[in-house]
């Protein structure tokens, strides 16, 4: 009695489960002077053995046995269809015995009880092989168990199936206080003002972390009614997830896109699952997220090869989460896009604000330093004429610069590019709208690549500056920009040369390396800008 109460008293003492069932099977076997335990937790949905604690057995031994016996059949079957325990005194000439699985110990006697809470089934503690001890009278030492044995496994079966119902009970209300703060992060996260790219990926990481898996996917439907993987977080992953596509008409999509969740025991041989990632997961569940009727992706989370499926708790927390993220990610694209708008219309307010004040004061001053050009050049001399053509000629430069300036102000802000081919047909198409046609752009060698900064950001200016001047020279209906990323510089470094030529009439600006050179003449004109990379 001692021993048990002990046992009993730790049960409920103990904080962790698997230390607990650990101690109730050794003190199981220790009280039933048994040779061997186990005490198996059960799967409450699938009703098969998921863990199994052993008394008796070395780590050689529990190799050789091998995986875990599936709890449905022979005498662990019969303790799980029933709720009395079962002691049988020969296990080999018991015909509900399904034998002894190989590499096991030999086994005669057998004692065993269900655990269960009310009406579920959470495991079963079973002993085997009854020793002789010196305790007991020489004719009942050894052989089958007695009642005082069955009585004690009653009372640790039933302590055994509280310590596991209180004990899930309590990771239950853990992991939903995990999700639940996973889902408020989530939800901070995306209202900060992230990218889309940055919050798809904030949903895949966070979910990935919180349910265990090895990666976490964020789909989106395609044009062609199939879906693809836009953002991955898989550290242990190659890294070429992202780009599948699930084709349309596959299985897994139909209930996708009708907004039921998907549950998959094993990727690799799921028949619903095609793409050729498969083979790496296992265990997954595929998410709708969905916000107003309206599908907006999926969330994925595949566990690797072999891992433990999700749990029914799993799969309703996850699920909560996915409704969450895509309520937040709706609220987050509709603040991104305010946000746009609101910079859109200030930066509009601006252009508006330098047509109407600035450009127009500019034009009127250009206007009276004309008028009073023409009136000095007869009055005086060519040299007041001289200067005043010059200031005319820069307050046309300085109009023609703030006009530009004013077209990109004009460009939505989702429109600027970041690679330096787009820099340099954004800067050519602004200049098109103010020179009446489009200038031919040609582009040699890795650009993006080869371009860095500070390069590339000089390039750009130095493009902007001869635009500018090519429309200020008369006669102008054709501009050619020329990028070479593949250039030799005078000095043999490699570099990149800008050449936009034109065929105006007028003044060439002259310049050297890092600058910009022209060369005059009659008709046509060349600018020239280099610089190491």
């Amino acid at each position: 009695m001692p021993v048990l109460l002990e046992a009993v008293i730790g049960v409920g003492s103990e904080r962790e489960l698997r230390t607990t069932l650990q101690h109730i099977v050794d003190t199981a076997a220790e009280l039933t002077d048994a040779r061997y335990g186990a005490l198996g937790v059960v799967d409450p949905e699938r009703g098969l053995l998921t863990e199994l604690f052993t008394a008796g057995l070395s780590d050689a031994e529990r190799e050789r046995i091998g995986a875990l016996p599936d709890g449905c059949a022979g005498v662990l079957g019969t303790l799980a269809e029933g709720t009395q325990p079962l002691r049988v005194p020969d296990l080999s000439a018991d015909p509900r015995s399904s034998g002894v699985p190989p590499g096991h110990p030999p086994m005669r006697s057998f004692l065993g009880a269900p655990i269960r809470v009310h009406t579920e089934v959470f495991g079963h503690l079973c002993l085997t092989e009854k020793r002789p001890t010196e305790k007991r009278p020489a004719e009942k030492r050894g052989g089958a168990f007695t009642d005082e044995d069955l009585a004690l496994l009653r009372v640790l079966a039933s302590q055994a199936g509280i310590a596991i119902g209180n004990a899930r009970l309590y990771e239950t209300a853990r992991c939903r206080e995990r999700w639940i703060e996973g889902a408020a992060a989530v939800t901070a996260s995306l209202l900060t003002g992230d990218t889309a790219a940055d919050a798809l990926m904030t949903v895949a990481e966070r979910a990935r972390l919180l349910a265990d898996a090895v990666a976490g996917v964020v789909l989106q439907p395609t044009r062609e009614g199939g879906m693809e993987i836009v953002a991955a977080s898989a550290p242990d992953d190659p890294g070429d997830i992202v780009g599948t596509t699930i084709a349309p008409g596959s299985p897994v999509l139909v209930q996708l896109l009708g907004g039921e969740p998907v549950f998959i025991e094993d990727s690799a041989t799921d028949p619903r699952m095609t793409t050729h990632v498969r083979t790496r997961f296992g265990p997954s569940m595929m998410l709708p997220l969905q916000s107003g009727g309206k599908l907006i992706g999926t969330l994925a989370l595949p566990r690797r090869r072999g891992a433990e499926p999700y749990t029914a708790v799993d799969r309703l927390l996850a699920a909560q989460f996915a409704s969450q993220a895509a309520l937040a990610l709706v609220l987050a694209d509709a603040q991104h896009n305010r946000e746009r708008l609101a910079v859109y219309e200030d930066r509009d307010r601006i252009a508006r604000d330098l047509h109407d004040l600035v450009v127009q004061r500019l034009f009127a001053t250009e206007m009276m330093l004309e008028s009073t050009r023409r009136r000095a050049a007869k009055a005086s001399g060519d040299d007041t004429d001289e200067l005043l053509t010059r200031a005319v000629d820069e307050l046309d430069s300085t109009i023609q610069e703030v006009r530009t300036a004013i077209f990109a102000l004009q460009q939505p802000p989702a429109d600027a590019p970041t690679t330096v081919r787009g820099r340099v047909l954004r800067e050519t198409d602004g200049a098109g709208a103010l020179l009446g046609f489009r200038p031919s752009v040609r582009f040699e060698g890795a650009v993006d690549t080869v371009v860095g900064e500070p390069a590339a950001g000089q390039l750009v200016a130095a493009l902007r500056t001869a635009l500018a001047a090519a429309h200020r020279r008369p006669g102008v209906s054709s501009v050619q920009v020329l990028v070479d990323a593949a250039a030799v510089l005078p000095d043999g470094r490699p570099g990149v040369r800008l050449e936009v030529t034109d065929d105006g009439r007028g003044d060439g600006t002259g310049g050297g390396t890092d600058g910009a050179s022209g060369d005059d003449g009659t008709r046509g004109t060349t600018v020239t800008w280099q610089s190491p990379v």
